[in-house]
């Protein structure tokens, strides 16, 4: 019985080794092609996010979003884009990670507007007198008091220009869940061992959190390559940019999909030039065309990448 105890551990401990080789070779391999990109328009429907002084962020996401679909398919031809929505619906986040997930994409292109709040200002342009009525010790009576009149002035935030954001590594428990369930689908394609024998190698062995951690850090790096190459464009393209960035919270959907995803805000709608720009064909064209660069960039970059692993 010891005998076959030693021999059954032997055995597990072999297949956890050639189960992590290849699962680390299949990351490696599937995740330096992109075979399908997701674009999620932000916003949608009942929620039409920020607004300008004449449009919405729901609306402009679309718009973009729709272009840069365009814009992909000229110049990648090779690669299937997915849209999360195509007309003016509401979908929550939720939904929209399992539509990227159920697509199966290797990037997730999230398009926003960035909005700011106005200023606000208020100066005293006269006095007036005001009466009020005061109690004390049981006795009510009537008090005039000179009070100042203020004019109130809002006026809308200088803060312009684009900022792509990543999910923070060190903050997501969910981009780990989604890392296991990617390992989930590869663990699927091995022939070589049955799932009951990878379930109880799991139970047993530090293999699967190890390929979970690799998944993980493995899309933080994807992500944060692909954000600076598109802020790098937008620069190169005469935008301001705010830098990209890693959000401490607020951006769930980046940290539930099963791939590398990054959230571009395009420009501020509650700044009245960037807001004409985000509407105009040539703004949202120039948008599209950096991001396009920056995926076709990230693309050859992956594929050089494997090429010089394989040699």
């Amino acid at each position: 019985m010891k005998q076959n105890r030693l021999i059954l551990a032997f055995t597990y401990s072999v297949i956890a080794l050639f189960t992590l080789i290849s699962l680390s070779t299949e990351a490696q391999n599937s995740s330096k092609t992109i075979k399908r990109i997701i674009i999620d328009p932000g916003h949608g429907g009942t929620d039409p996010g920020s607004n300008g002084k004449y449009s919405t962020e729901a609306a402009v996401s679309l718009a973009i979003s729709l272009k840069l679909e365009e814009y992909i398919n000229q110049s990648i031809p090779d690669v299937e884009v997915v849209l999360t929505r195509r007309t003016d619906i509401f979908n929550s986040v939720v939904e929209k990670a399992n539509m990227a997930n159920e697509a199966k994409g290797d990037l997730f292109i999230c398009i926003h507007t960035n909005s700011a709040n106005p200023s606000r200002s208020r100066e005293i342009i006269g006095y007036t007198n005001k009466t009020y009525t005061v109690k004390k010790k049981g006795v009510k009576r009537k008090v005039t008091r000179r009070v100042p009149l203020y004019k109130t002035t809002y006026t809308p935030s200088t803060a312009r220009g684009t900022e792509t954001f990543i999910y923070n590594v060190g903050k997501s428990d969910q981009k780990k869940d989604m890392a296991n369930e990617a390992v989930d689908d590869v663990v699927e394609k091995l022939d070589s061992v049955s799932i009951k024998q990878i379930k109880e190698i799991e139970e047993a062995d530090p293999t699967r959190s190890m390929m979970v951690s690799l998944l993980t850090q493995q899309f933080f790096q994807r992500a944060a390559s692909l954000a600076l190459t598109i802020e790098e464009e937008f620069k190169a393209a005469g935008r301001i940019s705010r830098e990209a960035k890693q959000r401490q919270k607020g951006i769930w959907v980046l940290a539930a999909v099963q791939m590398p995803a990054v959230l571009v805000e395009t420009g501020f709608i509650s700044n009245p030039e960037d807001e004409d720009y985000l509407n105009s064909d040539e703004g949202q064209n120039q948008i599209c065309e950096v991001i396009t660069k920056s995926i076709l960039r990230y693309k050859n970059s992956l594929e050089n990448q494997k090429k010089t692993n394989t040699n």
